[in-house]
């Protein structure tokens, strides 16, 4: 999606992410050219990107028995250090960039748009069970998909005129309820980010444009509660979507 929009000569003014939007758009904040879309599309189908969700299941079995997370945050820590520099500041980015993380504490959406970027999408990536918490100041973060997966309304309250959503494509398909015990805190979690997503498109004042961009279609596979480990079929998903947006772009003009 990133790709199509920039190969169309659209150019952010603003991006704001959560999760996986954080690491993209702050990669996209920092080089609004095609070339981060080449950049993005070679890391995510990369062996280094394996190794953020790579541990072996006797590590990450012993990890979570002493603590509450499978996964090192090494690993995505070096992936995003080399990528968006590792004293890099939110004000340092060409683009306003802000990224949403969940307070513990505070129990509420937190959202970053000044300090340390790297700490800042750690915090907004830190998805429960997978990975630590995030200690920042008094608060730990965890992934600010649990309270804003798609921050559609934070864009328009900064002032967006016409806002592209990039989502990861699990709003197109329909739900249905679990039939295994670890389905039902998946579908437990799509049903409440697509109400606040759906909430906020209908609460869009009538001048601001809003495009939900088209993934291009999934599979069963992504909904597998392993696909987060799963890179091999990622240049698969991201053409489909290259050529699902575009025409859509295409459509528009």
């Amino acid at each position: 999606m990133v790709r199509a929009l920039l190969h169309a000569g659209i150019r952010p003014d603003l991006v704001v992410g959560t999760s996986i939007g954080a690491f993209n758009g702050a990669a996209v904040a920092a080089a609004p050219t095609e070339e981060v879309a080449d950049r993005l599309i070679d890391l995510w189908a990369s062996d280094e990107a394996r190794t953020v969700y790579g541990d072996s299941l006797p590590r990450q079995l012993g990890r979570f028995a002493r603590r509450t997370h499978l996964h090192s945050p090494a690993p995505l820590r070096r992936l995003l250090e080399r990528e968006l520099g590792a004293d890099t500041a939110f004000e340092d980015l060409p683009v306003p960039f802000q990224c949403c993380a969940a307070s513990i504490e505070r129990a509420a959406e937190h959202w970053f748009s000044s300090g340390p970027l790297v700490e800042a999408v750690l915090a907004s990536s830190a998805v429960p069970g997978l990975l630590p918490p995030v200690h920042l100041g008094e608060e730990h973060f965890i992934d600010g998909g649990i309270v804003n997966s798609v921050p559609v309304g934070r864009a328009v309250a900064l002032g967006a005129q016409t806002v592209f959503v990039m989502q990861v494509g699990r709003i197109e398909r329909p739900l249905r309820p679990p039939r295994r015990p670890w389905e039902v805190a998946q579908v437990a979690f799509e049903v409440a980010r697509r109400h606040r997503f759906a909430r906020e498109l209908q609460e869009a004042p009538p001048e601001v444009r809003v495009h939900v961009l088209p993934t291009g279609g999934g599979s069963a596979r992504d909904d597998s509660p392993l696909s987060y480990r799963n890179v091999a079929l990622a240049r698969a998903r991201i053409d489909r979507a290259y050529s699902a947006t575009c025409a859509y772009l295409e459509a528009l003009e």
